[in-house]
């Protein structure tokens, strides 16, 4: 896809699921990964948890960078209560700040930043919040913070933002090749959001359908 999609557009909640039944596994075992302290408030460890499938293309992008860097792993699952929660919360956010918007453009301006509950991609636990980190852990300059919504950084948490250095756009390139090539597909609203296996990235892949559906970790 070459132009913006977002998540509210009917055409990610017309692609079919096949649900493969792959298991969510939590990414903190073996420690293949490096995981960011900031979610470890999860005292369940939910957050730490990927598809099977998508958590081995995260290694094999992590083998792909170069020498001195790593992925830093900073969400994955989110279950769909908590999902429909934070979509509520920035959608009344945005009616607040906006009360002349209608409810479709509403809903297509808080999808930018939080995916609807019905086809989240992280409520399949087929997607990730990432970025990068040196050998020693310290996290990478890629232009925003991680999270960073459109209105604070005018539009720079959008992966193809002219508004950041040279240095952040040069690790958002390294980030970017390094998942592409081992098969995840960006939401290019927000440079740190990558999936696999789910509707956002049948759509985007050209692929038949998808195979993650969301689903409750057991």
């Amino acid at each position: 896809m070459t132009e913006i999609v977002l998540m509210s557009d009917p055409r990610i909640a017309a692609v079919s699921v096949q649900e493969c039944g792959e298991p969510l596994v939590d990414v903190r075992r073996g420690g293949a990964l490096l995981v960011d302290r900031r979610e470890w408030q999860d005292s369940a460890g939910v957050c730490f948890h990927l598809r099977e499938g998508v958590l081995t293309r995260l290694l094999e992008a992590q083998a792909q960078l170069p020498p001195g860097l790593q992925l830093l792993f900073v969400e994955g699952y989110r279950p769909p209560a908590l999902q429909r929660r934070y979509f509520d919360e920035y959608a009344s956010r945005l009616r607040t700040e906006h009360p002349q918007w209608s409810p479709d453009q509403l809903r297509s301006a808080a999808s930018r930043y939080v995916s609807p509950p019905e086809t989240a991609p992280h409520s399949a636990g087929a997607a990730v919040d990432l970025t990068l980190a040196d050998a020693e852990g310290r996290e990478l300059d890629l232009g925003t913070r991680m999270n960073a919504t459109p209105e604070e950084s005018a539009g720079a948490c959008y992966t193809h933002a002219g508004n950041i250095s040279a240095e952040a756009r040069s690790h958002r390139t390294l980030l970017g090749t390094a998942l592409t090539t081992a098969g995840l597909v960006n939401y290019p609203t927000e440079w740190w959001h990558w999936s696999y296996g789910d509707r956002y990235w049948a759509l985007a892949a050209g692929a038949e359908h998808a195979h993650y559906g969301p689903r409750e970790l057991c």
